[in-house]
C-alpha cells in the first residue's frame, strides 16, 4: 500500500497540493484523474521521490520515501515520467537493460539478462531489440520505455501520462498490457491518465484530484458518475454502462 498523509507541496509561491491524505491499494491499476493543474503528476513525482516531500509523509509498503536509501527504493518502485531524456542512438535491448541497474550496479548477471529478455517478450519487443530508438514509431518507443520499468522488477510501476501522443490502437494496446502486468505478474500500477474512458475501462481504483485536493476516491462506478465528474471537471457529463463498465460521454 502507498500511504499519503497530510502532503502539501509548493513551487515558488504557487501551492500545488493541499494537505492530501489517501491510500493507494496494492494490486491492480490505480488511475489518477482530474483537470490540468490538479496536481496529479506532482503527486506521482513525490511518491517516486523525483521531488522531495515538503510537508507530510509518504510511505510505500511501509518505507518512508524521504528516508529510504535510493537503492532500496529503486527496487520497490519504478517510474516512467513524461519526459524521457535518453539518447536516440541507443538500442532497444540496451534501454530495457537499464531497468536492471538498481540490481547489478553496472555488473549485469545472468538473472539480469534473463529479466531483460522477459521484459522484451512481455512487450513484444524481441523483433525490435537490435533497433535504435530513433528508428521506432512513437508507440514502439513507449513500449520500450515501459519494458524498461517492467524489467526493474519492482512491486510498483508509476506511469505519468504514458498515453500521450498515442493513437487509439496503441493506447488501447498499452492499457491492455498494463492490465496483464497487474493481473498476471502481480504488479501494482499507478497511472496518470487524461482520457477518462481509459480509466473507466481498465482501472480498479480511481483518485480524482482538483485544485491540488482529493475530490473523490473509489471504484470506477463510484467515481465516474455525473455528480462527481461534473464537480471535478466543471462541465456536464453523461454516463452509460457498457459491458458493466462506465462509459463517459463528455464530448456532446
Amino acid at each position: 500500500m502507498i500511504e499519503i498523509s497530510g502532503v502539501s507541496h509548493s513551487i515558488g509561491a504557487a501551492r500545488i497540493l493541499h494537505d492530501v491524505s489517501l491510500q493507494l491499494p496494492a494490486g491492480g491499476i490505480t488511475a489518477l484523474v482530474g483537470p490540468n493543474g490538479a496536481g496529479k503528476s506532482t503527486l506521482l513525482h513525490l511518491i517516486a521521490r523525483l521531488d522531495p516531500v515538503q510537508a507530510g509523509r509518504i510511505t510505500v509498503d511501509g518505507l518512508d520515501v524521504n528516508r529510504t536509501p535510493t537503492g532500496l527504493l529503486a527496487r520497490k518502485l519504478a517510474i516512467l515520467a513524461q519526459q524521457t531524456h535518453i539518447g536516440s542512438r541507443l538500442r532497444v535491448r540496451d534501454l530495457v537493460g537499464f531497468g536492471r541497474y538498481p540490481h547489478h550496479h553496472g555488473r549485469p548477471r545472468p538473472e539480469d539478462e534473463e529479466a531483460t529478455e522477459a521484459a522484451l517478450r512481455e512487450f513484444d519487443l524481441l523483433p525490435l531489440a537490435g533497433r535504435f530508438l530513433d528508428s521506432l514509431s512513437g508507440g514502439q518507443q513507449q513500449r520500450a520505455h515501459l519494458a524498461m520499468v517492467f524489467a526493474q522488477g519492482t512491486d510498483w510501476l508509476l506511469l505519468d501520462e504514458p498515453l500521450n501522443n498515442l493513437d487509439m490502437y496503441h493506447a488501447r494496446a498499452l492499457m491492455r498490457r498494463l492490465r496483464d502486468v497487474a493481473q498476471a505478474h502481480g504488479r501494482s500500477v499507478v497511472i496518470v491518465v487524461h482520457e477518462i474512458n481509459y480509466a473507466a475501462a481498465y482501472a480498479d481504483h480511481i483518485v480524482a484530484l482538483k485544485h491540488g485536493r482529493v475530490a473523490a476516491v473509489g471504484t470506477p462506478e463510484e467515481v465516474l458518475c455525473p455528480v462527481v465528474l461534473e464537480s471535478v471537471f466543471d462541465m456536464p457529463m453523461r454516463v452509460h454502462q457498457v459491458d458493466n463498465r462506465p462509459l463517459v460521454l463528455h464530448h456532446v
